[in-house]
């Protein structure tokens, strides 16, 4: 196996599971705030904050996860 097929298999595999990891963080982050708004309604224009910017960090992550191959296979690729 050439260094570019190796590349593109770990890259893929990679990227499957920063997507999973992202999803599952999405799930737990919204149902947590969801919780915490149902507790206390009030609050909940604090909590919906605190979770919109923890969100965006999170899919900041997946996107990272996403763009890395393509630089990379620039890198590589010379």
């Amino acid at each position: 196996m050439d260094k570019v097929t190796a590349m593109a298999l770990a890259y893929s595999i990679g990227l499957g599971i920063a997507a999973l990891g992202s999803g599952l963080g999405l799930g737990k982050a919204v149902g947590s705030a969801m919780e915490a708004i149902g507790r206390q309604p009030e609050a909940s224009g604090k909590i919906q904050t605190a979770m919109i910017i923890g969100s965006a960090f999170i899919e900041a992550l997946t996107i990272y996860a996403l763009i890395s191959p393509f630089i990379a296979s620039l890198t590589f690729m010379k």
